[in-house]
Protein backbone atom coordinates (compact mmCIF):
# COMPACT_ATOMS: atom_id res chain seq x y z
CA UNK A 1 0.00 0.00 0.00
CA UNK A 2 2.89 2.12 0.86
CA UNK A 3 4.28 2.01 -2.71
CA UNK A 4 1.12 2.72 -4.32
CA UNK A 5 1.06 5.79 -2.28
CA UNK A 6 4.48 6.65 -2.83
CA UNK A 7 3.57 5.98 -6.87
CA UNK A 8 1.10 8.01 -6.11
CA UNK A 9 2.51 10.84 -4.98
CA UNK A 10 4.85 11.23 -7.39
CA UNK A 11 2.24 11.42 -10.23
CA UNK A 12 0.71 13.84 -8.85
CA UNK A 13 3.78 15.53 -8.18
CA UNK A 14 4.90 15.90 -11.87
CA UNK A 15 1.44 16.77 -12.91
CA UNK A 16 1.55 19.94 -10.49
CA UNK A 17 5.30 20.83 -11.56
CA UNK A 18 4.70 20.63 -14.83
CA UNK A 19 1.07 21.70 -15.69
CA UNK A 20 -0.64 20.98 -19.19
CA UNK A 21 -1.94 24.64 -19.95
CA UNK A 22 -4.15 25.06 -23.49
CA UNK A 23 -3.15 27.66 -25.62
CA UNK A 24 -5.93 30.12 -25.59
CA UNK A 25 -6.66 32.61 -28.60
CA UNK A 26 -5.47 36.29 -28.09
CA UNK A 27 -6.46 37.39 -31.22
CA UNK A 28 -8.61 40.43 -30.80
CA UNK A 29 -12.21 39.75 -32.22
CA UNK A 30 -14.26 43.38 -31.99
CA UNK A 31 -14.41 45.35 -34.04
CA UNK A 32 -15.20 48.45 -32.00
CA UNK A 33 -18.93 50.23 -30.89
CA UNK A 34 -21.67 48.96 -32.65
CA UNK A 35 -24.04 51.36 -31.13
CA UNK A 36 -24.96 52.55 -28.12
CA UNK A 37 -28.35 52.32 -26.86
CA UNK A 38 -29.26 54.78 -23.72
CA UNK A 39 -32.81 54.92 -21.74
CA UNK A 40 -33.84 58.81 -21.46
CA UNK A 41 -36.55 60.65 -19.87
CA UNK A 42 -37.94 62.70 -22.77
CA UNK A 43 -37.49 60.95 -26.10
CA UNK A 44 -38.39 63.93 -28.13
CA UNK A 45 -36.29 66.23 -26.15
CA UNK A 46 -33.15 64.09 -26.22
CA UNK A 47 -33.92 63.07 -29.81
CA UNK A 48 -34.42 66.60 -30.45
CA UNK A 49 -31.05 67.55 -28.70
CA UNK A 50 -29.32 65.03 -31.07
CA UNK A 51 -30.89 66.34 -34.66
CA UNK A 52 -31.53 70.09 -33.86
CA UNK A 53 -29.10 70.77 -31.81
CA UNK A 54 -26.22 68.77 -32.68
CA UNK A 55 -27.31 68.38 -36.61
CA UNK A 56 -27.45 64.52 -36.21
CA UNK A 57 -29.57 62.53 -38.70
CA UNK A 58 -32.46 59.88 -37.61
CA UNK A 59 -31.90 56.91 -38.36
CA UNK A 60 -35.36 55.14 -37.98
CA UNK A 61 -37.20 53.85 -34.52
CA UNK A 62 -39.81 51.85 -33.18
CA UNK A 63 -42.67 53.24 -31.92
CA UNK A 64 -43.75 50.36 -29.98
CA UNK A 65 -41.38 50.27 -27.52
CA UNK A 66 -40.69 53.65 -28.44
CA UNK A 67 -37.08 54.25 -29.55
CA UNK A 68 -35.68 56.71 -32.09
CA UNK A 69 -32.41 55.74 -33.45
CA UNK A 70 -30.06 58.84 -34.52
CA UNK A 71 -26.43 58.73 -35.81
CA UNK A 72 -23.92 61.62 -37.24
CA UNK A 73 -22.47 59.42 -39.52
CA UNK A 74 -20.02 57.59 -37.20
CA UNK A 75 -21.58 56.68 -33.78
CA UNK A 76 -25.24 55.52 -33.90
CA UNK A 77 -27.23 55.78 -30.85
CA UNK A 78 -30.76 54.16 -29.85
CA UNK A 79 -32.69 56.40 -27.60
CA UNK A 80 -35.31 54.19 -25.34
CA UNK A 81 -38.18 56.21 -23.57
CA UNK A 82 -38.36 54.72 -20.17
CA UNK A 83 -41.25 53.33 -18.86
CA UNK A 84 -42.59 56.00 -16.66
CA UNK A 85 -40.29 58.97 -16.67
CA UNK A 86 -42.03 60.53 -13.32
CA UNK A 87 -40.28 57.64 -11.00
CA UNK A 88 -37.39 56.99 -13.27
CA UNK A 89 -34.03 56.95 -11.07
CA UNK A 90 -31.86 60.06 -12.16
CA UNK A 91 -28.44 59.14 -12.85
CA UNK A 92 -25.66 59.90 -10.26
CA UNK A 93 -22.35 58.88 -11.65
CA UNK A 94 -21.04 58.10 -8.26
CA UNK A 95 -23.60 55.24 -7.10
CA UNK A 96 -25.25 53.94 -10.57
CA UNK A 97 -23.79 51.19 -11.96
CA UNK A 98 -23.40 51.59 -16.23
CA UNK A 99 -22.62 54.48 -18.16
CA UNK A 100 -20.81 57.09 -16.57
CA UNK A 101 -20.70 59.00 -19.22
CA UNK A 102 -20.65 58.84 -23.38
CA UNK A 103 -17.57 60.83 -24.63
CA UNK A 104 -18.16 62.23 -28.47
CA UNK A 105 -15.80 64.13 -30.15
CA UNK A 106 -15.50 67.23 -31.93
CA UNK A 107 -13.65 68.96 -34.91
CA UNK A 108 -11.81 72.02 -33.68
CA UNK A 109 -12.12 74.29 -30.35
CA UNK A 110 -13.86 76.70 -32.24
CA UNK A 111 -16.50 73.65 -33.28
CA UNK A 112 -16.15 73.05 -29.28
CA UNK A 113 -17.10 76.84 -27.98
CA UNK A 114 -20.05 77.12 -30.83
CA UNK A 115 -21.61 73.81 -29.14
CA UNK A 116 -21.38 75.56 -25.29
CA UNK A 117 -22.34 78.99 -26.77
CA UNK A 118 -25.44 76.58 -28.23
CA UNK A 119 -25.71 74.70 -24.68
CA UNK A 120 -26.59 77.24 -22.67
CA UNK A 121 -29.58 78.14 -25.24
CA UNK A 122 -30.99 74.88 -25.22
CA UNK A 123 -34.06 74.27 -22.40
CA UNK A 124 -32.88 70.98 -20.59
CA UNK A 125 -29.11 71.15 -20.83
CA UNK A 126 -27.21 71.13 -17.94
CA UNK A 127 -23.55 72.74 -18.63
CA UNK A 128 -21.41 70.76 -15.72
CA UNK A 129 -18.10 72.56 -16.75
CA UNK A 130 -17.46 74.67 -19.78
CA UNK A 131 -14.52 73.93 -22.24
CA UNK A 132 -10.92 73.60 -20.17
CA UNK A 133 -7.81 70.96 -20.74
CA UNK A 134 -8.32 67.39 -19.62
CA UNK A 135 -5.94 67.42 -17.16
CA UNK A 136 -2.74 69.30 -17.93
CA UNK A 137 -4.02 69.27 -21.81
CA UNK A 138 -3.54 70.04 -24.70
CA UNK A 139 -6.85 67.83 -25.02
CA UNK A 140 -9.55 70.17 -24.57
CA UNK A 141 -13.19 68.91 -23.10
CA UNK A 142 -16.14 70.34 -21.87
CA UNK A 143 -19.22 67.84 -19.72
CA UNK A 144 -23.21 68.50 -20.13
CA UNK A 145 -25.94 66.51 -18.99
CA UNK A 146 -28.56 66.74 -21.96
CA UNK A 147 -32.60 66.86 -21.61
CA UNK A 148 -33.04 63.75 -19.89
CA UNK A 149 -29.99 63.94 -17.74
CA UNK A 150 -27.74 61.72 -20.04
CA UNK A 151 -23.71 62.35 -19.42
CA UNK A 152 -22.50 63.85 -22.43
CA UNK A 153 -18.46 64.59 -22.73
CA UNK A 154 -17.44 66.96 -26.04
CA UNK A 155 -13.75 66.40 -26.64
CA UNK A 156 -10.71 67.94 -28.89
CA UNK A 157 -8.17 65.80 -28.33
CA UNK A 158 -4.71 67.50 -28.79
CA UNK A 159 -6.43 70.89 -29.10
CA UNK A 160 -4.86 74.36 -27.12
CA UNK A 161 -7.24 77.20 -25.51
CA UNK A 162 -5.91 80.10 -27.34
CA UNK A 163 -3.71 82.13 -25.59
CA UNK A 164 -2.16 79.02 -23.88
Amino acid sequence: MKAILAAASIVVSSLIASPVVAQEKTEIVTKGVNHLGLAVRDLKKTAAFFTKTLGWKEAGGRPDYPAIFVTDGSLFLTLWQVEDPATATPFDRRKNVGLHHLAITVNTLEDLDDLHAKFQKVDGVEIEFAPEFLGNGPTTHMMIREPSGVRLEFIVPGGKRRGQ
